[in-house]
């Protein structure tokens, strides 16, 4: 089976979407969309990134009859994937809440991203199980 397959596969039976699917990975929207569309198949490690941020085995993608587990409890409720407020990572790794949202902002963080709503606005998302992953800490 296909990467762009077993990807459709665990999404479907994670019960993501692929804004969900780019918010878990820190991936770019193009890039998942390049991968659903078999355009592009990323590389063994990404594979691996990809299926540890959606809670799979790291090495799902590469086994020929993949079984998807169910991520752990809590990482989506309601089909709504756990975020974390700046202020709370802020807190987890000891710098100033303005450092993590200026970090969002610029993209350097692997576990969230900020979107720019208006001139001096923003919105920020962190996903919880991303953070607790690439941190090594439980939340």
């Amino acid at each position: 089976m296909k990467f762009s397959e077993k990807l459709k596969k665990a999404m479907q039976q994670l019960g993501l979407n692929q804004a969900q699917v780019v918010g878990m990975t820190g991936k770019s929207k193009g890039s998942i969309s390049m991968y659903l569309n078999d355009k592009t198949t990323p590389s063994e490690k990404v594979q691996s990134d990809i299926a540890v941020s959606l809670g799979l085995a790291p090495d799902y993608f590469e086994q020929e009859e993949a079984q998807v587990v169910v991520m752990p409890k809590g990482a989506v409720a309601e089909g709504k994937i756990k975020r974390m407020l700046p202020e709370e990572a802020a807190v987890f790794l000891g710098m100033d809440k303005g450092t993590v949202r200026k970090g969002l902002q610029q993209g350097v963080f692997p576990w969230g991203y900020a979107i720019k709503t208006s001139e001096n606005r923003w919105a920020y998302f962190i996903n919880a199980m991303r953070f607790a992953e690439i941190e090594g800490i439980s939340v």
